[in-house]
C-alpha cells in the first residue's frame, strides 16, 4: 500500500538552468490542487543539512516563471555523498513532516535522491540541466534557453568575424556532453563543430579546412567548440600560427545559464513538474520524470542512471556535410 503523503519538500541541486523557476511553481500549485502541503527547501542539498526549509504556498511561487536561475537557490553538497550526511538528510525531512521529496537537477542530484529513496523519504527527480546529458529524457529543463541564447552570440561573433576575416573559436557548455555545440553548430552554419564525442584532436583537419575556405573566398571561419574539449585559447593560437590568419577564442562560459527561459522550457517545465508532484503525492518513490516520444514518462532513478547516451549518427553526419 502506498505510503499517505501529507508533506513535500521541492529542491533544485546542481548547476541552476532557466525554466527551473517554472518547475518549482508547478510542483508547488500542483501539489496543493492535490491537498498536500510544501516546504522549499533552499541551497540543494547543503540547505537541507542546514535546515534552511520554508513554507510554500501558492502566492509563493507567484511572479517566477519568467525569471531565470531558482528561487530556492542551488549548490553543490560533498557531504550529502556520505552515508552520515544522508542519514542526517533523512532525519531533517522526518523533523519537519517532509515525507516525500522532489529533487530539481542533473545526474549527480539523482543519486542523492536515490539514496533517500532507500532510507524511507519518497522521492522524484525532474531533469534540470542545460547538458541535455540525462539518458531517459530527450528534453531537460534549460537546454532550449541555453542554445537560443549561444546561437544569438555565435550570430553577434560571426558578423565581427566576417568583417575583420577572422577565425572564430566559440566555446559553449555541456560539460562532456556535445549536444548544444551540435545544435547551435548546425543552427550558427558553423564551418567546424567540435564535439567531446567524436572530436580525433586532429587540428591539421581544421587547419586544411580554414586554408581551403580561404582560397575558394570564405571572409571568416567558426569554430563551435565543446566545453568538454576545452583549450580555446591555445587552440587559437596554434591555429593563427599555422595559417597566418587571424584567430580569436570566445568563451560563452555562464551567460547560458541565464537569462529569461524561453517558451518551451517554461511550458515543459511545468509540465514535468505538475507530472512529479501528482506522481509523488500517488506514493511512487525513486522515479526520475522525462520526455520521450512526445510524451511525459516516469523512469526507475537506477534504471535511468544506467542508460547510456550518445549522440545520434545521423545528426552528426548531417552536421558535416552541411558544414562543407
Amino acid at each position: 500500500m502506498a505510503k499517505e503523503i501529507k508533506t513535500i519538500g521541492v529542491l533544485t541541486s546542481g548547476g541552476d538552468a532557466p525554466g527551473m523557476n517554472a518547475a518549482i511553481r508547478a510542483v508547488v500549485r500542483k501539489a496543493i490542487a492535490n491537498g498536500v502541503k510544501v516546504k522549499g527547501i533552499k541551497k540543494g542539498y547543503q540547505g537541507l543539512l542546514n535546515e534552511e526549509i520554508v513554507d510554500l504556498e501558492r502566492w509563493s511561487v507567484s511572479d517566477i516563471i519568467q525569471r531565470g536561475g531558482t528561487i530556492l537557490g542551488t549548490a553543490r553538497c560533498s557531504e550529502f555523498r556520505t552515508d552520515e550526511g544522508q542519514n542526517k538528510g533523512v532525519e531533517i525531512c522526518r523533523r519537519h513532516g517532509i515525507d516525500g521529496l522532489i529533487v530539481i537537477g542533473g545526474d549527480g542530484s539523482y543519486r542523492g535522491a536515490q539514496a533517500l529513496s532507500k532510507k524511507g523519504i519518497n522521492t522524484i527527480g525532474i531533469p534540470g540541466t542545460i547538458d541535455l546529458d540525462i539518458t531517459c529524457t530527450e528534453y531537460t529543463i534549460g537546454f532550449d534557453t541555453a542554445i537560443n541564447t549561444a546561437m544569438d552570440a555565435i550570430d553577434k561573433v560571426r558578423d565581427t568575424s566576417s568583417s575583420h576575416e577572422r577565425c572564430s573559436i566559440i566555446e559553449v557548455m555541456g560539460r562532456n556532453a556535445g549536444y548544444i555545440a551540435l545544435w547551435c553548430g548546425v543552427a550558427n552554419g558553423a564551418e567546424d563543430i567540435l564535439l567531446p564525442e567524436k572530436y580525433d584532436y586532429n587540428e591539421q583537419t581544421i587547419i586544411n579546412n580554414i586554408i581551403n575556405n580561404r582560397k575558394r573566398g570564405k571572409t571568416h571561419h567558426i569554430i563551435i567548440n565543446a566545453e568538454g574539449i576545452g583549450h580555446s585559447t591555445s587552440m587559437a593560437r596554434r591555429i593563427e600560427a599555422a595559417t597566418g590568419i587571424e584567430t580569436r577564442a570566445t568563451i560563452l562560459g555562464y551567460m547560458q545559464r541565464g537569462g529569461n527561459p524561453t517558451c518551451k522550457d517554461r511550458f515543459y517545465a511545468s509540465i514535468m513538474g505538475a507530472y512529479a508532484a501528482d506522481i509523488l503525492c500517488a506514493g511512487k518513490t525513486n522515479r526520475v520524470v522525462g520526455y520521450q516520444h512526445g510524451e511525459f514518462q516516469d523512469f526507475d532513478i537506477e534504471e535511468a542512471l544506467a542508460m547510456e547516451k550518445s549522440i545520434s549518427e545521423y545528426q552528426y553526419e548531417v552536421s558535416k556535410a552541411l558544414s562543407m
